[in-house]
């Protein structure tokens, strides 16, 4: 196998990611997002707390809270932002031209696998570059590079490698390009954050070679010095009468590393498993993705329930009957439901079960709702540039910008639809969780068709809809974190803060299809 040519295709690679828009979105979301979870202090929260008391931020507590926070967001969103690309290759006919050539498949895989972890690199220097800023403005102590450096290499280095290797797998294996990829990725990803309650059960930690997180190994870090029984990492709340508490500048003793080492080597078992598994494009073990989403199971039961089409029918009348925009957003509803009758099933669903369910069961199945609209509207926005008539569909009157906004209304409608009933019931007796529930559905539609549109990408929201999710279920006490009333912990402040966030992604959508270039 030539090195430089697997070199060259991995520069490319890494080339054509970093220049796409896409990804100045993403770094900027990583940006955002590497700031936030950096609290100030003086608002009485921090980034990492124990026993009440805060830890000082040091280079050590630093370089270590922010790489295991990040580790949780890019073990999934890098996942979703990597794969696809052989999936772009089919859709754009450039598959067959790679099948024909005489560059080998090993190759190929090796040199997209390594243009995806360079991807994964400059993410995490983004995110590495943020807190190192922060530390510049809230920090206390100078700021050790080598201990940066060191802390990421350990915690994100074989997350990146594992990250990278699945996309490659389950883009070189055609019965994991599908949807069903994605659902069993996630369920990986559920599985390895499902490990850290036992992890932190007891006052020891040991570093689990699988775990690719790096969890295991930050808390067994952390065991060593500390009592972690009563840690909290992340947004957490302090007793400002309390000393804080400082952590030594090396935390790695030299068994952690070697697991680290270890843990990179079998990060990379995926990669194996896919340079036998690539379907080098060949036309009897890969079809396009259309064609191939027939076999997925969720295509199989949108077959079976095909009968419940029928119900979206009146919807395209009422389209047709209403003017403007909003019967252009109803045509897209119905065209959604008629295309997704497994949808069709589950609104069904959600309305008699927010009837006959006690007051009780409200909040978890307005969650179920909120989390089947998520996945289900993630791709509307992106649903005219994926099938080709994106360019058509700008030349129309009012071009990009009303469809924008066609697309929102549809987006808000759907909420509503998954959502309404329970709302209703919610308002009767709790009404902020009702307005917070609302406000959460609007923010979250408008950040869906803002991300969509400019993103290109339907993973865009789509992960960061997932980890939100995620994050918002194990926070209880953060105001902010309620998006949708979950716990009832939203205030009229974190109602107001989200309601006025929508509109500003709503705005920014807007302006972003004004601009005299975008078509698409």
């Amino acid at each position: 196998m030539n090195a430089g040519l697997v070199c060259t295709l991995a520069l490319l690679e890494a080339r054509v990611r970093l220049r796409r828009t896409s990804t100045l979105v993403t770094m900027l979301a990583v940006v955002a997002l590497s700031w936030l979870i950096v609290s100030d202090p003086a608002g009485g929260q921090t980034l990492m707390a124990i026993g009440g008391a805060r830890v000082r931020y040091t280079s050590a507590m630093l370089a270590l809270g922010s790489a295991a926070q990040a580790s949780l967001l890019f073990a999934l969103a890098g996942f979703y932002l990597l794969r696809g690309r052989m999936a772009e290759d089919l859709r754009s006919g450039m598959g067959g031209v790679i099948g024909a050539s005489a560059l080998g498949g090993r190759a190929f895989v090796l040199g997209r696998w390594c243009g995806g972890v360079l991807y994964l690199l400059a993410l995490i220097g983004a995110s590495m570059a943020t807190v190192l800023a922060c530390h510049l403005v809230r920090g206390e102590g100078p700021i050790e590079l080598g201990v940066y450096l060191s802390t990421y290499l350990l915690v994100l280095g074989p997350m990146a490698l594992f990250t990278a290797s699945c996309a490659v797998l389950w883009d070189s294996w055609a019965p994991l390009m599908g949807k069903r990829g994605d659902i069993l990725y996630f369920a990986v990803w559920a599985g390895q954050m499902g490990m850290l309650p036992a992890l932190m059960a007891g006052s020891t930690a040991t570093t689990v070679p699988f775990d690719f997180s790096g969890m295991s190994a930050v808390i067994a870090a952390l065991s060593a010095q500390v009592d972690i029984t009563n840690m909290s990492l992340g947004i957490a709340d302090f007793d400002p009468k309390l000393a804080p508490l400082t952590l030594p500048a090396s935390l790695w003793r030299a068994d952690i590393v070697g697991v680290r080492a270890f843990s990179a080597l079998l990060a990379c078992l995926p990669l194996w498993l896919a340079l036998p598994l690539f379907h080098r494009f060949s036309p009897d073990r890969v079809k396009p993705a259309r064609s191939q989403a027939r076999r997925s199971p969720l295509a199989l039961l949108n077959g079976w329930l095909r009968p419940l089409s029928r119900l979206a029918q009146p919807l395209f009348g009422l389209a047709a009957r209403l003017p403007g925009i909003p019967g252009q957003a109803m045509a897209d509803v119905a065209l959604t439901l008629g295309t997704a009758p497994t949808a069709i099933a589950l609104l069904l669903a959600a309305q008699v079960l927010a009837l006959v369910l006690p007051a009780a069961m409200l909040a978890p199945l307005v969650l179920a709702c909120v989390a089947g609209w998520g996945v289900l509207v993630s791709d509307l926005a992106t649903r005219d540039g994926d099938a080709g008539c994106a360019v058509l569909g700008a030349a129309v009157p009012g071009g990009a910008a009303r469809r924008y906004w066609r697309q929102l209304g549809a987006t808000c409608m759907l909420g509503l639809m998954f959502t309404g009933v329970a709302a209703l019931r919610l308002a009767g007796f709790a009404p902020l969780r009702a307005l917070a529930l609302l406000s959460g559905l609007f923010a979250l539609a408008a950040f869906a068709t803002m991300l969509g549109r400019t993103s290109g990408s339907a993973r865009t929201f789509l992960v960061l809809f997932l980890f939100g999710l995620y994050m918002g279920v194990q926070i209880h006490d953060v105001p902010m974190a309620d998006v949708v009333g979950f716990h009832g912990t939203a205030t009229p402040v974190s109602v107001l803060a989200w309601s006025a966030m929508g509109a500003v992604a709503a705005c920014a959508g807007h302006l972003w299809n004004r601009r005299p270039a975008q078509l698409a």
